[in-house]
């Protein structure tokens, strides 16, 4: 190898409230690190060079790299703290009140849910951080629905650069702007270029492949420079495995209101599957398969609903991802050593 450590990747795909699913095998990923590497304070941002998501894992990516006010270099948040956002704060973000359901007609004319409550939370979480002070390099997705192509959050050229600098809550409302769900956002750089954004769900749910191909471009440190695929270790985490399955006679008569929900499920779950495809080609053909872990998570019992933030479904989910935090307990316990071989 040219570069003498793995640069370490974690990917988070979208998916709504079902981020608590990934959220909480992350969770016990956290834990192990910190049992095997005999450190109770380590977070997961210690053991990553770069971390990507998409809409809720673009959002989990902001808080695993807010940086502590002890000390700027160090994440603040526990893993479990990042994901209490979506416990504590899920039934306040998809609420629906009476009169926008009306105004809305129940998300037909109008976004589904008032986009304040989303805001308020990314204050308290993410308060007026910048992109720059991340502790590590970022790729958090959206799409520029004026200039029609991916707009790509990324806070090691936001160090380099003010016209990619923007505050963490705005990167974090925009990578969750689901379309039909929540109003468009509208962010400013630091240079006050004005970008509507839309969630990276609709092009690339997955952020994987797009995080592979920002490290082969990308120095981190003096160990980690411009990695080939052989020399990088990608953790990919999903939201949740879907198997709802459309039949030919109900879909056959659909018009554009029936395929609103089923082409947005059909859309992202595609382009995750494809995307590890890709990645598990790309891993083989360098003989290092051990250096892509792909973790397509089980649902169980919660709904499948990127928006269901009842009280039952939420403690469903978490549930879920403790469930498949066991199940890939092996699988994890072998990538934290790898992590930890290459801190």
């Amino acid at each position: 190898m040219s570069n003498q450590k793995l640069t370490r990747i974690l990917s988070i795909d979208g998916g709504g409230i079902r981020g608590i699913i990934p959220g909480q095998i992350l969770v016990a990923l956290e834990e192990k690190l910190q049992q095997m590497d005999n450190d109770p304070k380590a977070r997961l941002a210690d053991y990553f060079d770069l971390i990507a998501g998409t809409s809720t894992g673009g959002i989990l990516t902001c808080i695993y790299l807010f940086p502590s006010p002890e000390d700027s270099s160090k994440p603040r948040f526990s893993a479990k703290e990042a994901v209490e956002l979506y416990l504590d704060r899920g039934d306040e973000i998809f609420d629906i009140s009476f009169w926008h359901k009306v105004r809305s007609a129940g998300g037909i004319t109008d976004e589904k849910y008032d986009e304040s409550n989303l805001e308020e939370a990314l204050d308290d979480y993410l308060d007026d951080l910048m992109l720059s002070e991340l502790v590590k390099p970022s790729l958090i997705t959206s799409y520029d629905i004026k200039n029609r192509k991916g707009h790509f959050f990324k806070s090691h050229r936001a160090k380099k650069d003010k016209s990619y600098n923007f505050l963490v809550r705005d990167a974090a409302r925009a990578t969750s702007a689901a379309p039909t769900y929540f109003e468009v956002a509208r962010v400013k750089s630091e240079t006050k270029m004005v970008y509507p954004l839309i969630d990276g769900g609709v092009f690339v749910n997955n952020p994987a492949l797009c995080a592979y191909s920002e490290a082969r471009t990308t120095r981190f440190d003096r160990f980690r420079d411009k990695p080939k695929a052989a020399e990088m270790a990608v953790l990919s985490i999903g939201t949740g495995n879907q198997d709802e399955s459309y039949q030919y006679k109900k879909a056959k008569n659909w018009g554009a209101v029936q395929w609103i929900v089923p082409i947005i499920d059909i859309m992202m779950s595609g382009v995750a599957e494809t995307v590890d495809y890709q990645l598990k080609q790309i891993y083989d053909a360098v003989g290092k398969p051990n250096q892509y872990l792909r973790i397509s998570p089980d649902l169980g019992d919660a709904s499948p609903k990127m928006d269901n933030a009842s009280m039952e479904n939420l403690k469903a989910l978490k549930q879920a991802g403790i469930d498949n935090a066991k199940k890939s307990d092996k699988a994890l316990t072998d990538f934290a050593k790898l992590l930890i071989d290459n801190k």
